[in-house]
């Protein structure tokens, strides 16, 4: 079956986890950022069933993942709770955007931090972000290179690697979320707007202030997709372009009503940073 491995991202919103047997990806899920006091009783728990309800409270639901996408041929397990517990906490490996709550981790016995020299990414900077790296690795490793990762989190992010497999580069601007906050905090009279208060495109010419507010961001966020989308593809014609993120079902429905064209090109995969660090662990052995 293989050993039972925890993989972990730390974000700067939230917990993003795995679970894998051997190389197959069993499930996925997010949680809250922990307390410290919390991570300590982690190595304490006797059972995989005891840590997982540590780390993922009743009321956030572990999704199963469909493994049909992974290059591995095994099924999925029938249920979160039905892998044997092994006798010790599982491996647990480790890839950070944020120092503070990787320093917390440190508590845990059989801890991995994943770092940018361990992955086989060429032509990296020293301050590429590790979770940009595995994405990108993860998604080329999976579908090809070259390959270019949309990531519509907190920040939204675009990194590109060539068929050498060696970085093109990419670039970062604030998410949706993170636009909207910053316009509603950091200015006197205008309103701290809310995403979920519009599921679908609002008007363009907007007629009053939240409106005009989500007009400016959302249509400039695309349209800024879409520049380089189509840059990419006039690099490298016809190649991949995965993306992953908190934010990519309100983008993707957004793209696909303003650029079904561009849509019908993405590959959408929550679990790329998940599949970087596969390669890692493959890698290994």
């Amino acid at each position: 079956m293989g050993e039972i491995w925890l993989a972990l991202e730390i974000g700067n919103s939230r917990l993003h986890w795995a679970l894998f047997i051997g190389e197959t990806l069993y499930s996925a899920w997010d949680t809250d950022h922990i307390a410290e006091s919390v991570i300590q009783q982690l190595a304490k728990c006797q059972t995989l069933d005891h840590l997982l309800l540590a780390i993922s409270p009743p009321h956030q639901k572990i999704r199963e993942e469909n493994t049909s996408s992974s290059p591995s041929s095994s099924s999925s397990p029938s249920s979160p709770s039905s892998p044997s517990s092994p006798s010790s906490p599982p491996p647990l490996l480790v890839a950070s955007v944020v120092p503070s709550q990787t320093a917390i981790w440190q508590t845990y016995p059989n801890i991995r931090v994943i770092t940018l020299d361990q992955v086989s990414l060429k032509g990296v900077y020293p301050t590429l972000g590790i979770d940009r790296a595995l994405a990108l690795w993860g998604a080329g490793k999976m579908w090809g290179f070259p390959m270019l990762v949309i990531d519509a989190g907190t920040a939204l992010t675009f990194t590109a690697a060539d068929a050498n497999q060696c970085l093109v580069g990419g670039a970062i601007l604030p998410g949706l979320g993170l636009q909207f906050a910053t316009l509603g905090q950091q200015t006197e009279q205008l309103p701290l707007v809310e995403m979920q208060n519009f599921p679908s495109l609002p008007p363009r010419f907007a007629l009053n202030t939240t409106g005009a507010i989500q007009s400016g961001v959302i249509y400039t966020i695309l349209a800024g997709i879409k520049d380089f989308i189509e840059a990419w593809l006039q690099l490298f014609p016809n190649r991949k372009i995965a993306i992953k993120g908190g934010d990519r079902t309100l983008l993707l429905n957004y793209l696909q009503a303003l650029y079904p064209e561009i849509t019908v090109r993405l590959i959408v995969e929550p679990n790329l940073i998940f599949w970087g660090m596969r390669e890692i662990v493959m890698g290994d052995e």
